[in-house]
């Protein structure tokens, strides 16, 4: 038996309980409220402003089918946070294989720091992300999620579909060897 949620509608002189489950917003106004929220959980994941659209695309893509199964509305950014996670994993590994074989281009990392971030500032983000483009995706994905975004390991499992514990193991591993690359700069 699937639960849905209970919405109360107030009739003035009296409160009508309803058992229909919230209508879930519209792609549209999903796209206009959280399509910002995407385009930066990407932009930080990757590194490079040259993927984001298409990954904001793709996850809205997805949004076309999944948003009429999802079962509760509010839960709708952190579902987009878990399929910009997933599209994002994708583009990463694509463009490792493209690294790989030489066809992708040398990166640029100036678009990652604010617009009014200093010099300093803008040379130590260029760094970390230089850093990150050594490390395995699953790895790479979980510190930046951890430590970028400033998520709660929990949510770090759940967003990257793996347990607590792996979650644990891969935020460790890409710390130390982070820690290792800037230490040697």
């Amino acid at each position: 038996m699937e639960r849905g949620r209970v919405a109360l509608r107030v009739i003035p002189g009296s409160v009508e309980v309803s058992s229909e489950p919230a209508a879930p917003p519209s792609l549209e106004l999903a796209f206009r409220k959280y399509s910002p929220y995407v385009a930066a959980v990407a932009m930080r994941l990757l590194g490079r402003d040259d993927d984001v659209d298409d990954v904001v695309q793709d996850v809205f893509l997805s949004a076309v089918k999944g948003l009429s199964q999802l079962r509760d509305p509010d839960a709708i950014k952190g579902w987009l946070a878990t399929v910009t996670v997933r599209v994002a994993r994708r583009k990463l590994r694509t463009r490792r294989i493209r690294s790989f074989l030489g066809f992708d281009q040398v990166p640029s990392y100036e678009e990652v720091a604010s617009p009014g971030a200093s010099p300093e500032h803008k040379a130590m983000l260029a760094r970390v992300y230089a850093a990150l483009d050594g490390l395995p995706v699953e790895q790479r994905i979980a510190w930046v999620l951890r430590f970028v975004e400033g998520e709660q390991l929990e949510d770090v499992a759940r967003l990257t579909s793996c347990s607590l514990a792996t979650a644990k193991r891969r935020i460790s591993a890409a710390h130390q060897e982070m820690e290792r690359i800037l230490s040697d700069e």
